[in-house]
């Protein structure tokens, strides 16, 4: 167990991430945290409280990718056998976290796993859908689907009520950075996420690289957490949503999908390079690769 380490990137509000840490922490248990603080603010004090944490402090936003990599260059200082990068917008249950961390090492084929994640009560897309009973567990990820005609990761269950119908443990397209267990031997084979996406994508990118080289990516229902959906970046309709969805979204598409759907993508971006606004600017800087945090 100590050779595995949580990896947290914290922005925006450190309460957030307190309530991530506490959660990690209540019931005694004994983990490795490296927590990246990706904002110019200093983290409150009360963090130095918590036991077996290491802090990264980074002079300016470097994005989830790279943040997330500067954690695992030290955990794997540290002999990590595995790392398990969790969003810092997250409340972990009292499931057993031993039983996510075990079940990747029962095979060597595993390479990545996500737990079954909820919304957090109050964060669902589609609020006024629920029964009261039901806040709290309505899915937001219940394994990884890309649609390549479209080239977007979707996924699966979101929005519905868990009543036990992705409770099988499944290989997945893609296994999401809200929470993702990465094997040291994956990180070995393929080194580390692609700091050119900045944000989003990054994780459905890691998933087909492991893919590619022969491990597997699993959905494991049996643990689960919440998500406060776009609680520490901004959400869908954003401009910062905009911007790097539609930059990276090419960087993807045209690294990964069929000829027609990358002729499909090019004939969509020229439409976008006669809008104005965000989508132009987006694609602009895919063309001419101004990559990592680009034009925001």
């Amino acid at each position: 167990m100590n050779r595995t380490f949580l990896i947290i990137v914290h922005y925006s509000d450190p309460q957030i991430t307190l309530d991530c840490l506490d959660s990690i922490y209540k019931n005694g248990r004994n983990l490795s945290t490296i927590v990246i603080n990706n904002s110019s603010e200093k983290l409150p004090d009360r963090i130095n409280s918590y036991s077996h944490l290491y802090i990264i402090n980074s002079p300016k936003n470097l994005g989830y990718a790279s943040a997330n990599n500067l954690g695992i260059r030290m955990a794997l200082k540290k002999n990590a056998r595995s790392v398990i990068l969790l969003n810092n917008d997250t409340l972990l249950s009292n499931q057993s976290l031993p039983g996510f961390i075990s079940y990747a090492q029962k095979s060597d084929k595993i390479g990545i796993l996500s737990p079954k994640i909820y919304f957090a009560k109050g964060y669902e897309f589609h609020k006024t859908r629920y029964r009261k009973k039901d806040l709290g567990k309505v899915i937001w990820y219940a394994g990884g689907q890309i649609d390549w005609q479209g080239v977007y990761p979707k996924h699966r269950g979101v929005d519905k009520v868990d009543q036990g119908q992705y409770d099988r443990s499944i290989q997945t397209d893609f296994a999401t950075g809200c929470c993702m267990l990465i094997k040291e031997k994956v990180i070995s084979k393929i080194g580390f996420l692609d700091e050119n996406y900045f944000l989003y994508f990054e994780d459905v990118d890691y998933s087909l690289r492991a893919v590619s080289a022969g491990f597997q990516v699993i959905y494991y229902p049996h643990y689960y957490l919440w998500h406060k959906n776009a609680g520490s970046s901004s959400g869908p309709g954003s401009s910062v949503h905009q911007y790097y969805q539609t930059r990276n979204r090419l960087y993807f598409g045209f690294k990964y999908a069929g000829i027609r759907t990358k002729a499909a993508l090019f004939r969509e971006s020229l439409k976008d390079l006669f809008s104005t606004g965000l989508k132009r600017k987006a694609v602009l800087d895919y063309y001419f690769q101004k990559m990592g945090k680009g034009s925001l």
